[in-house]
């Protein structure tokens, strides 16, 4: 996102919000987190920031009762920008410099915001994209995620993830707690029904939960997009940049409450979500 300020400071103030509560609250006076960050999304592809092309109403919402950074400063590559995310510190610092040739494998021993939470009684879930190391002990479980719902490597239609999935945004292979299993859908659509369901379990079972959610899209390729949303944009704009506004507007109205998708008030009690974008 092209606004400007360093992201470190988003996962400390994220954690003093939750810890200065002290530990003796019950799990629905904690306040239940949602973080969503999108792969390489301008700061103008948003309804609210003035696009006439892209429809993300859920965000514009969000954004008109919500506090917003002016400036907002992340790496210009993936990994880095998601290192100093989940640990407050500078990218340089966790030995995460760069998207490839082993740079963006952040050191085990950096603590995290999922492990802080965890650590303060939060159940925590990742539904995406990691980017720190497919690798024990680098993977997300190993990083204080509870459940993780993830592709490997940088993105999909990319050489980490297997041959089998076919280059493919729409029911591609992800990985289950480091297991590969076959999802049904739109990449995007999954990751949001896999968060949406890890909420309910944790309602359910009265735990706070640290939802963090960054999406792959709508970094390409743009050969693989919902189709429906493709035919609608294409009389707006060229073939590409229709496909690449699919995948935005894809995610801009999946991005509301649980309770706008599903309709019911199951999640009651304090809110905290942020969105961002990476790049």
């Amino acid at each position: 996102m092209n606004n400007r300020l360093n992201a470190s400071p988003l996962a400390l103030t994220i954690v003093a919000t939750v810890l200065s509560a002290g530990p003796p609250l019950l799990a629905a006076d904690r306040p239940n987190v949602v973080l969503i960050m999108t792969d390489d999304q301008g700061y103008g592809d948003f309804g609210a920031t003035g696009n006439r092309l892209i429809e993300t109403p859920h965000l514009d919402a969000m954004a008109k009762r919500s506090a917003s950074m002016s400036t907002f400063y992340v790496s210009p590559v993936c990994s880095p920008t998601r290192a100093c995310l989940m640990t407050g510190r500078y990218n340089y610092r966790t030995r995460c410099i760069d998207t490839w040739v082993g740079r963006s494998m952040m050191e085990p021993e950096e603590v995290t915001v999922a492990e802080s939470l965890r650590a303060a009684g939060y159940a925590t879930g990742i539904f995406g994209k990691w980017h720190l190391g497919d690798c024990y002990p680098m993977r997300a479980i190993d990083q204080g995620f509870d459940t993780a719902v993830i592709h490997r490597g940088g993105g999909l239609a990319q050489p980490s993830e297997p041959r089998e999935s076919g280059r493919r945004y729409t029911d591609p292979i992800l990985y289950r707690n480091g297991k590969p299993f076959q999802s049904r859908g739109y990449c995007t659509d999954t990751y949001f029904s896999e968060a949406i369901e890890f909420i309910e379990q944790s309602s359910q079972a009265k735990k706070p939960f640290f939802v963090y959610l960054p999406t792959n899209a709508p970094h390409g390729p743009f050969h693989d997009v919902p189709e429906k949303l493709r035919e609608a944009l294409r009389p707006k704009g060229p073939d590409h940049a229709g496909d690449q506004s699919a995948r935005q507007e894809s995610r801009g109205r999946r991005a509301g409450p649980p309770r706008a998708n599903r309709g019911d008030d199951h999640q009651r009690g304090p809110q905290c979500r942020a969105s961002a974008s990476e790049t």
